[in-house]
C-alpha cells in the first residue's frame, strides 16, 4: 500500500497515450485522478484501471498497490447521446469486494439469478445498453445477463469472453468488447452490430476503442484506422469515404444514426444517415481542419473549432442549422452540450447560445439574462437542459413538463449544487452538503419526496435508468426513486443496498 505523502501515477490511454502525469497527494481519492483525464477530454466519461482492478472515484489513492506501478489505464467510455442520460431500464451495484446487486425491468437486466454464482465476486465494471448488461470481471472474463437477443447472451462467443478483456461499449441491442490484444468480439442482435462477421479480419488486432451508436459501431485502431459494422445506413458501412478512414483518425463521436471522426490535421470525416449527420458535404470546407470537439444530437453534429467557432450540420430541426445564432458562433466557444433536438454552447465568457428546436430546449430566451455570464457545465436530457452557473446556481429550460422549469424547486436551486444528471424527462442535481434536488416529471423520478429525509446529505454520486434515479450515499448505501418498474423501488435488493456500494451503472 502507499505510505508516501505524494504519489506519482502516470494516466495512459490504451493506445499507450499518456493524457495526464504527476504527483498526487496521498490523503487524496481518485476523484482526483478523474478530475485530470477528464480536463483532457471534456465531457467524456472513463473507467480508471490498475492491471485489472478498476479504480472508483471513492478509492483511497494511498490503498492503491504500488507494486503493480504507477501507470493507472485511462478507458474511454463511448460519448453518444446516450451518455446525457441513460435509455437503460434496471439498475446495477458494484459493491465492495466485486459482487453485484440488480433491480428494475426484470427481463432487461434486473433479473441476474442465472448469472448470479459468476456476479458474487470480482466484477470491476458493468457496462449496459438499453436491454441489457454486461459484467468485467478481474480476471478480464466477461458475464452478460438481460434480454438474450439484444446482448444478455454471449453463448455463442463464451470461449472468447474467459480472459483478457479490457473494455466492453454497447449500443442500443448489441455489445463489442475489447481484449488485452487489440483484438474485438461482439454479440447481441446481429443486423446492429453482434455480428461482426464481415471485418473480423479487421478486428483481430490493434483495436485501441470501439464507439456505438444506436445501430452500428466503429472501432478505432493504433495505426489510426476505422473498422465499422453492423446497420449499413447507420453508419455500419463506412466504404463511401473508405479512403479518409485509412488513417490519423484520433477520435470518433456519433449521434443516433451516423459517426463523426476528427483526424490528427484537425478535418473531419462523416457517415451513416445523410440527412441525419452522416452527410456534411454541405459545410465540408469548413471542416477540413481546426477541429478539436464534436458533440451530437439524436439526429445533426456541432462541431468547435479551434479558433472557438461552431460548425453544425444534419437534421435542420434538432440543430443541424444554427444559422439563426452564426454570429454568435464564430468565435469564443469552449464547450458544446446537446440533448435530443437542440444544441447549448458554453462561450469563454461564461454566457450560452442555444439552437435547435425552440420548444425542447433550442430557445433558452426566457432565461437569457441569467445565461448571459458565469455558466459553467450544461447538462441536457431529452427536450431540456440545465446550467450550474459559477455560485452554485441552477438555470433550466426547454420542455417544462420534463426538466425545463424548475420553478417549483427554485430556492432549493439558488446556490451550492456542483453536479447535475438526469434521465429522459427529470434532472437530479447534487449539492456540496450532499443534498439532492429533483424536478421534472413527477412519476418518473422528478418527485423525490418520498425518500427526501434519505436525500438530504451524504449523497456522492447519482444515476439514472430512463425512468428512475440512484443515488450513492458516503456509507456505502443507496437510495432508489421514479418509476418503480424501471428500478426507482429498490425494496426486493435493500437489505443488499445498506453498505458497501461503491457504483451502479
Amino acid at each position: 500500500m502507499a505510505a508516501n505523502s505524494e504519489i506519482y501515477f502516470e494516466l495512459v490511454e490504451l493506445s499507450g497515450h499518456v493524457v495526464a502525469k504527476g504527483a498526487w497527494s496521498a490523503t487524496l481519492r481518485a476523484d482526483s485522478l478523474y478530475q485530470s483525464a477528464h480536463l483532457t477530454k471534456p465531457g467524456r466519461r472513463c473507467r480508471l484501471l490498475q492491471g485489472t482492478w478498476e479504480i472508483t472515484p471513492f478509492t483511497p489513492l494511498a490503498a492503491l498497490d504500488l507494486s503493480l506501478g504507477t501507470c493507472i489505464q485511462v478507458v474511454w467510455l463511448s460519448s453518444s447521446v446516450a451518455d446525457r442520460y441513460s435509455q437503460s431500464q434496471a439498475f446495477a451495484a458494484i459493491k465492495e469486494g466485486g459482487s453485484v446487486v440488480t433491480w428494475g425491468v426484470p427481463r432487461y437486466g434486473a433479473n441476474s439469478l442465472a448469472v448470479a454464482p459468476l456476479l458474487a465476486e470480482g466484477v470491476i465494471q458493468v457496462c449496459g445498453n438499453n436491454n441489457a448488461f454486461a459484467a468485467i470481471k478481474a480476471s478480464g472474463s466477461v458475464v452478460t445477463w438481460g434480454n438474450a437477443c439484444e446482448g444478455g447472451n454471449s453463448l455463442a462467443v463464451a470461449a472468447l469472453l474467459m480472459e483478457g478483456v479490457v473494455q466492453v461499449c454497447g449500443n442500443a441491442n448489441a455489445f463489442a468488447a475489447i481484449k488485452a490484444n487489440g483484438c474485438v468480439v461482439t454479440w447481441g442482435t446481429d443486423a446492429f452490430g453482434g455480428n461482426s462477421l464481415a471485418v473480423a479480419p479487421l478486428l483481430m488486432e490493434g483495436v485501441v476503442h470501439v464507439y456505438g451508436n444506436n445501430y452500428a459501431f466503429a472501432a478505432v485502431k493504433a495505426n489510426g484506422s476505422v473498422v465499422t459494422w453492423g446497420d449499413a445506413y447507420y453508419g455500419g458501412d463506412s466504404s463511401a469515404v473508405a479512403p479518409l478512414l485509412k488513417e490519423g483518425v484520433v477520435q470518433v463521436y456519433e449521434n443516433n444514426y451516423a459517426f463523426a471522426a476528427i483526424k490528427a490535421n484537425g478535418s473531419v470525416v462523416t457517415w451513416g444517415d445523410a440527412v441525419k449527420g452522416g452527410n456534411s458535404s454541405a459545410v465540408a470546407p469548413l471542416l477540413k481542419e481546426g477541429v478539436v470537439q464534436v458533440c451530437g444530437t439524436a439526429r445533426a453534429f456541432a462541431a468547435i473549432k479551434a479558433n472557438g467557432s461552431v460548425v453544425t450540420w444534419g437534421d435542420a430541426g434538432s440543430g443541424g442549422s444554427s444559422s439563426a445564432v452564426a454570429s454568435l458562433l464564430a468565435e469564443g466557444v469552449v464547450h458544446v452540450c446537446g440533448n435530443d433536438y437542440a444544441f447549448t454552447a458554453i462561450k469563454a465568457n461564461g454566457s450560452v447560445v442555444t439552437w435547435g428546436d425552440a420548444d425542447k430546449g433550442g430557445n433558452s430566451s426566457l432565461v437569457a439574462p441569467l445565461l448571459n455570464e458565469g455558466v459553467v457545465q450544461v447538462c441536457g436530457i431529452a427536450t431540456a437542459f440545465a446550467a450550474i452557473k459559477a455560485n452554485g446556481s441552477v438555470v433550466t429550460w426547454g420542455d417544462a413538463d420534463h426538466g425545463g422549469d424548475s420553478s417549483a424547486v427554485a430556492p432549493l436551486l439558488a446556490g451550492g449544487v456542483v453536479h447535475v444528471c438526469g434521465n429522459i424527462c427529470s434532472f437530479a442535481a447534487i449539492k456540496a452538503n450532499g443534498s439532492v434536488v429533483t424536478w421534472g416529471d413527477a412519476d418518473k423520478g422528478g418527485d423525490s419526496s418520498a425518500v427526501a429525509s434519505l436525500l438530504k446529505e451524504g449523497v456522492v454520486q447519482v444515476c439514472g435508468t430512463a425512468k428512475a434515479f440512484a443515488a450513492i450515499k458516503a456509507n456505502g448505501s443507496v437510495v432508489t426513486w421514479g418509476d418503480a418498474y424501471y428500478g426507482g423501488d429498490s425494496s426486493a435488493v435493500a437489505a443488499l443496498l445498506t453498505e458497501g456500494v461503491v457504483q451502479v451503472c
